[in-house]
């Protein structure tokens, strides 16, 4: 059994690193988009790229989730999968080439519904090479996963988005592309992935099962309302913002701004919220296989309400420090030549707290979710989900005519809020777990509060003159008094974790003279 947690722990590694390396040379293009499009086409490129993401649940319609609970059922069986694979691959060849056929048909027709200009319908087109690509990776990747065959998954993974990125820079540096570089950027990063993964097609072959296929749709369908309203939390802001009415955009920004211009700036700066992103996604890699192998343990509800402080902490004194840090690295004139968001970027700044703090609801909903998968109560997982997705969508409706990029940014910190509350009521009536509610709501109060006095807090050191590296050591000390409060309220906690690096430091006996 040990031997088996290594290869899962050594899998969970190489999976969960290759997503955040992917994930984070993605993030360089924000400066390149920010420094060399216009906030106009920005825009454009957040509402498209949001609707790209809504649209691949559809063009995947569960199929990666299905073939791999029915490939792996028929390997358990000492059966062939290859029908499966085939089946899968082929029902996806030919839905892509129908919903891609469909999207370059109604282009302009589309960029209309999503909050474009009718011009727009060549990104439409763009995106729908895309998803095709994007499409046909699917089943090759689940495979790759299936046979353990973690490397190869990593290596095609990562090396599409470095083609990407690089393909990006040249076609925007070199040839001058503008916003049609980032599409095809994206598309040939998607054409480099297929080629690393083509020997995987040669388990293909020409067959296609209509049983099989009902027997991968049963259990992939059911996946699609779930996934659309779990992207919706975080993508819907840009699908309304870019509907903000002109006179609204005025009083709130003044003139020279439309609609895709405050997106696009929105789109940047929540952009930065990558820092809290990985770390939750680390988490996440490691904690579901762990809750899992302990989850039978005396001792293991004691032990996930000590994960659930000591990552409650880490979480929000890191939206805390992300929130007193993050502009000034944004406003930083890097030798001279480069903002990592130009100074038109920057009046969007102010969401940065609300978007922070949302991940600090995400990170509690992620240790909360452990209650509903150890006793199987997973079905509870969708409502938890569309609850997230209908407050967010209210709040945005809402909010963004009242306070625009604001207004998105709490409405998102409402919906993983509300979220977080829904996970906790299933999760106290399943797997009833005594956490420190108490003490992590004082902390996480004290971190809003800190958070939000940082506005105050500039413009009260700016009246005394106190700017740049003063300014910066004041910020700092702030934060860490922030730290302090926190080893304060969790003492106990904190006296552990001494503890065990004051035992990792110790020399062991027996050293050389």
């Amino acid at each position: 059994m040990f031997s088996k947690l290594k290869l899962l722990a050594k899998d969970t590694v190489i999976y969960g690193a290759s997503t955040i390396l992917a994930r984070s040379l993605n993030y360089v293009l924000v400066p390149l988009y920010a420094n060399k499009l216009s906030t106009f086409d920005n825009g454009i490129q957040a509402v498209v790229y949001a609707n790209i993401a809504l649209a691949n649940v559809i063009f995947t319609y569960g199929l990666e989730t299905s073939y791999l609970k029915v490939a792996s059922d028929a390997i358990k069986r000492n059966e062939d999968e290859r029908p499966l694979f085939s089946t899968a691959f082929f029902s996806l060849f030919v839905t892509s080439i129908l919903f891609s056929a469909l999207m370059l048909f109604f282009a302009p027709s589309l960029a209309v519904a999503i909050g474009l200009a009718p011009e727009s319908g060549l990104f439409i087109r763009y995106a729908a090479l895309i998803l095709f690509l994007d499409t046909m990776l699917v089943v090759p990747f689940a495979e790759l996963r299936l046979k353990r065959q973690a490397i190869r998954f990593a290596l095609a993974k990562v090396m599409g988005v470095v083609g990407g990125v690089i393909s990006t820079f040249v076609l925007i540096l070199g040839l001058g592309a503008g916003l049609s570089g980032v599409f095809i950027g994206e598309a040939l990063g998607s054409l480099v992935s297929l080629l690393f993964i083509l020997p995987v097609l040669k388990s293909l072959k020409p067959f296609f099962s209509p049983g099989l296929h009902r027997q991968l749709l049963r259990i992939g369908l059911p996946y699609v309302p779930t996934g659309i309203a779990g992207l919706l939390i975080h993508l819907i802001d840009r699908n309304l913002l870019i509907r903000i009415p002109q006179h609204d955009i005025e009083r709130l920004y003044g003139a020279g701004f439309q609609a895709s211009d405050i997106t696009g700036i929105y789109g940047r700066v929540a952009a930065f919220g990558v820092a809290l992103q990985m770390f939750i996604q680390i988490f996440r890699f490691a904690w579901q296989p762990f809750f899992l192998q302990h989850a039978d343990d005396p001792e293991a509800k004691p032990l996930f309400r000590q994960v659930m402080n000591l990552s409650g902490i880490a979480v929000i004194v890191l939206a805390v420090a992300c929130t007193f840090f993050v502009p000034d690295l944004v406003r930083y004139h890097w030798g001279g030549v480069l903002y990592l968001l130009p100074p038109k970027y920057w009046m969007g700044l102010s969401i940065l707290p609300w978007i922070f703090f949302s991940y600090v609801f995400d990170m509690i909903s992620t240790n909360l979710s452990a209650g509903l998968l150890i006793t199987g109560n997973t079905r509870y997982l969708p409502v938890v989900t569309f609850v997230g997705a209908a407050v967010t969508t209210l709040g945005c409706w809402i909010l963004i005519p009242l306070a625009g990029m604001d207004g998105a940014a709490v409405a998102i910190l409402f919906g993983t809020a509300a979220m977080c509350l829904s996970m906790a009521y299933y999760s106290a009536r399943f797997y009833p777990v005594s956490y420190d509610w108490g003490r992590l709501s004082l902390l996480l109060g004290a971190g809003l509060a800190f958070a939000l006095w940082h506005g105050e807090l500039l413009l009260w050191l700016a009246g005394f003159g106190v700017e740049g590296g003063v300014a910066m050591t004041v910020k700092l000390l702030v934060v860490l008094l922030y730290l302090a409060l926190g080893v304060l309220i969790f003492r106990s906690e904190a006296s552990a974790v001494a503890r065990m690096v004051k035992k990792k430091l110790r020399p062991s006996g027996g050293g050389r003279s």
